[in-house]
C-alpha cells in the first residue's frame, strides 16, 4: 500500500455522512493501521486568541478555530507552513513540503520567524485499517495532490469547488454539482 499521506480526500457529490459533505481533507497520516486527517474548509467563529492565545499571531486569516472532523472534538491539531522547509525545526513534523504539524507545547515566539503560518483545527477525521481504502473504492472520495496552499486559504467555503476546478475535465464540472442534488 502506499502511503497517502500529504494528499487531499475530496468528497464526492455520492458521499453520503452529513460529518464529511463537500469536504476537503488533509491526510496527515496513512499507514497500514488506518489514516488520519483533518478537514480544511469547515471554519468555526471561535477565534483561535480565545483558546491559545500565544498562538493567535501565528493563525491566518480566517484566525478561527476549524472542525477537524468529528473524531475527538476536544484535542487540537495544529498545521503550519514552514518559512525555510529544508531547516529541521523542533515541535514540527513535516506531512508534505513545507506543511506539517506543530506540537503546541513549543513556545510559539521560539517559531515565529520560521513559521508562516497556522491554521487550528478541533478534532480529527480517521479511519481504521482499510476503511478509508474501501471509501474511496466506493466513489465517496477524490484522492487529489495538494497545493501548499491548501490548508491555509483566506476563503476556505471555497475550497471545495477551487480544488475541482483546477483538475480541469469533468472533475472541474463536478465542481458546480448542486448541493442538494442526491445520488442514487
Amino acid at each position: 500500500m502506499e502511503s497517502m499521506t500529504g494528499r487531499l480526500l475530496v468528497a464526492t457529490p455520492a458521499l453520503k455522512d452529513p460529518n464529511f459533505d463537500r469536504t476537503v481533507v488533509l491526510l496527515v497520516a496513512h499507514e497500514p493501521g488506518g489514516a488520519l486527517g483533518v478537514v480544511l474548509n469547515r471554519a468555526t467563529e471561535v477565534p483561535v486568541a480565545d483558546v491559545l492565545g500565544d498562538w493567535s499571531d501565528l493563525a491566518r486569516h480566517p484566525a478561527v478555530l476549524f472542525e477537524g472532523g468529528p473524531v475527538q472534538p476536544d484535542s487540537a491539531i495544529c498545521l503550519a507552513r514552514m518559512r525555510h522547509p529544508i531547516k529541521p525545526m523542533k515541535g514540527f513534523q513535516r506531512i508534505s513540503g513545507a506543511v506539517g504539524t506543530i506540537d503546541l507545547s513549543v513556545d510559539p515566539e521560539r517559531l515565529r520567524d520560521s513559521i508562516g503560518g497556522i491554521r487550528v483545527f478541533a478534532g480529527y477525521s480517521g479511519w481504521g485499517s482499510g476503511q478509508l481504502e474501501r471509501e474511496i473504492e466506493e466513489g465517496s472520495w477524490f484522492v487529489l495532490d495538494a497545493l501548499p496552499g491548501d490548508a491555509f486559504v483566506d476563503r476556505p467555503d471555497d475550497l471545495w469547488p477551487m480544488v475541482l476546478r483546477r483538475q480541469g475535465g469533468m472533475m472541474a464540472a463536478i465542481a458546480h454539482f448542486p448541493p442538494d442534488v442526491t445520488l442514487n
